[in-house]
């Protein structure tokens, strides 16, 4: 729809614009009237027929009676019935020789093509009864006796037909009355149900960038609501997390920029401002050493960020031979050397796998005393293992964090921005695996937990 276009009026749109109490309680009485119209119409099919079909059984029962009696001969005049059941017993040529008293002895209740009929179908007849003096229609029953007689039993419907008709007016009534009482009970109980997801909607919005630690009201019944006032709790924690984490990652970014900035402008200002007695070259390698800790700086928070954009998944998913990755990056120190290195796939970036080993590689590097040794056996397990000092277990967990150096690794010239290890355990994670530190005795174990491809 065009900015500033009236609003549509077909019925959709009108029905779109409602609000969902409004809906839902629309939807639910109209469900319930038209299921409360096909119930009346049903139960008063059913009693209807089953009324018909009781009174049909009754005359058919009286009828023959009064056929054995005709086959006996021992009819009587009048016939007597205790139900009130009218009969009319035909000889041969149609003529009328029995009835029940006050019975038309003229007329028979049908003619001759209608007994036929109805001898055939073996099924009542409806007539009218006002030619013969009652009220209302009449359901014929006919039967064939001995000696070509025919009998002719019949029974009014008409208490039927009024029986009918009061209950039927009856559910006219209180049909609607019921649609309009559930109705109302809907919309109560609607409002009710929707009060909680009001309360959230309240609370997400005194949620401001000024009030971020607030939460949304969690109700006390165990429902639905309930459990989406939790999951949405969790996400605003994650949230909250995150954003602290990022204040805090470009906090200790900026932190970790302003020294090799400072010692850049520094070389440069001592340079200038004595030119005559500067060893130019000097000055050229300690700007180009600082400009590499940025470099590298900016490469590792660059890597940090394509990982919490990724959400942790790897940027490829492909099979990675490990031992390979392990060889070449291996080679590349002149302090390691290879102890095992089984054949292993995985699946993943190759790129950023080396990048864990090679972050891996420099720690060991940076701080043993003699050696450096890498195994890769063939159940994915890659240990890194030097023998420095090593660190205290108390502190093994924490040096995975972001920009944390322990007191003899704080030298930002011999050590990095503490940012290595923080890149291996994303990555390894993204990949399925798990990165732990262990005790070399003397030194320290780095080992890397990944899933192997069958």
């Amino acid at each position: 729809m065009a900015e500033g276009a009236p609003p549509s009026r077909s019925p959709m749109a009108w029905w779109r614009r409602q609000g969902l109490r409004f809906r839902l309680t629309a939807v639910a009485a109209a469900v319930l009237a038209l299921a409360l119209a096909l119930s009346a119409s049903v139960l008063l099919s059913v009693l209807d027929r089953a009324l018909m079909a009781t009174v049909d059984d009754s005359t058919r029962q009286q009828a023959d009676v009064v056929r054995v009696a005709a086959d006996a001969g021992t009819l009587t005049s009048p016939i007597t019935t205790h139900d009130g059941t009218i009969v009319q017993v035909l000889d041969a040529r149609g003529r009328i020789t029995h009835v029940t008293y006050g019975t038309d002895r003229l007329v028979p209740l049908l003619d001759a093509a209608g007994r036929a009929a109805a001898l055939t179908s073996g099924r009542a007849v409806e007539v009218d009864g006002r030619p013969y003096a009652v009220p209302g229609f009449l359901h014929v029953v006919v039967l064939s006796a001995d000696h070509g007689q025919t009998v002719l039993a019949a029974r009014s419907v008409s208490e039927i037909r009024t029986s009918l008709g009061t209950a039927s007016r009856v559910l006219m009534v209180g049909t609607p009355a019921l649609v309009v009482l559930l109705a109302v009970a809907s919309w109560l109980m609607i409002g009710r149900t929707l009060r909680p997801i009001a309360a959230l909607r309240r609370g997400a919005d005194g949620i401001t960038h000024t009030a971020r630690s607030r939460r949304l009201p969690v109700p006390a019944s165990r429902d639905e609501v309930h459990f989406l006032a939790t999951t949405l709790n969790g996400m605003l924690a994650r949230l909250e997390e995150a954003e602290q984490r990022q204040r805090g990652l470009v906090s200790d970014a900026a932190h970790e920029l302003r020294s090799p900035l400072a010692s850049i402008r520094l070389q440069l200002e001592v340079a200038l401002g004595h030119p005559e007695g500067q060893d130019w070259r000097e000055t050229a390698e300690g700007v180009l050493e600082d400009t590499l800790r940025l470099s590298r700086l900016a490469e590792d928070l660059l890597a940090l960020a394509r990982l919490d954009e990724r959400g942790g998944v790897p940027a490829r998913s492909e099979p990675v031979e490990l031992d390979e990755v392990v060889r070449r990056a291996v080679d590349r120190y002149a302090e390691a050397r290879l102890t095992a290195c089984d054949p292993v796939v995985v699946r993943g970036d190759a790129l950023d796998l080396s990048r864990v080993l090679t972050n891996l590689m420099d720690n060991a590097v940076r701080h043993t005393s003699s050696k450096v040794e890498v195994a890769l056996t063939a159940d994915g397990v890659l240990t890194v293992t030097d023998d420095g000092p090593g660190i205290p277990e108390q502190d093994r967990e924490r040096v995975f964090n972001r920009f944390t150096r322990l007191d003899s690794g704080r030298s930002r010239d011999e050590g990095g921005a503490g940012l290595g290890l923080a890149i291996v355990r994303e990555t390894v994670r993204a990949h399925g695996g798990t990165v732990a530190l262990e005790d070399a005795a003397p030194g320290l174990r780095a080992v890397v937990r990944l899933p192997v491809s069958r």
